[in-house]
């Protein structure tokens, strides 16, 4: 069976992560907690604040990772990000960050995995403080020391859930809902099949197309679409 084409499509810049931009088919739980979490810890009233995030490349780790960092950033709360290159010195605690994030969890060196415990042990001992972990795998499948795989246990842990086509699909159309676009019933299927897999990018395609059928008064149909990507072909 043929691949389907991979069009070399340039977009703009997909919109930032959020809550509201999360497609959660399977995953509303995560999102749920995740969205309250950032609240909870401010008034005190967070049962857990260390969330550990696993799932495979695509699955939407990193997006709520973000999405966590926006919200309390828009409440002018302070947040860390941290990825496995991060100076050791990062990994410092900090009374006035709110919030600390730190994603492919597996690619932590020796030395930054003895960070990472001693921070996570401060932010739990630190009750106007979280922190938000993603990585590849459950934690006790992780590639980290004994201890911090223990650790990351002990909070919440969800695996998310990667979206099928058919969630892709739906998402697609509810966006189109959303824009108010005139959309085809064929189109959604024929871009998730023909173009780009992962949903910031989808996203995007569906930004152009609704400014293309703008511009040019007519409803997203499948010809359009190729119109569209025709010069790009």
């Amino acid at each position: 069976m043929a691949q389907p084409e991979q069009l070399p499509l340039e977009l703009g810049a997909p919109p930032a992560p959020t809550f509201d931009n999360f497609v959660a088919a399977g995953n509303e739980e995560a999102l749920l907690r995740l969205r309250a979490l950032v609240p909870q810890v401010v008034d005190g009233t967070a049962t857990d604040r260390l969330v550990y995030l696993w799932g495979e490349e695509g699955s939407g780790r990193s997006h709520l990772l973000q999405a966590i960092c926006a919200q309390a950033e828009a409440g002018g709360y302070e947040v860390r990000t941290l990825a496995p290159d991060a100076p050791l010195e990062a990994y410092e605690f900090d009374p006035d960050i709110t919030v600390w994030t730190i994603d492919d969890a597996e690619g932590l060196d020796e030395w930054a995995q003895v960070a990472v415990f001693n921070l996570v042990n401060e932010v739990r001992a630190h009750p106007h403080a979280a922190i938000a972990i993603a990585g590849a795998a459950a934690p006790m499948s992780m590639p980290l020391r004994e201890d911090l795989r223990t650790r990351l246990g002990w909070g919440l842990v969800y695996w998310l859930r990667p979206l099928s086509d058919a969630d892709k699909v739906e998402a697609l159309r509810q966006a189109a809902r959303e824009r108010g676009m005139q959309l085809s019933a064929d189109v959604p299927q024929w871009l998730v099949t023909h173009s780009y897999r992962d949903m910031p990018s989808l996203m995007a395609l569906l930004d152009a197309l609704d400014t293309y059928s703008l511009a040019r008064k007519r409803a997203v149909t499948l010809p359009l679409v190729r119109e569209m990507l025709a010069p790009i072909k």
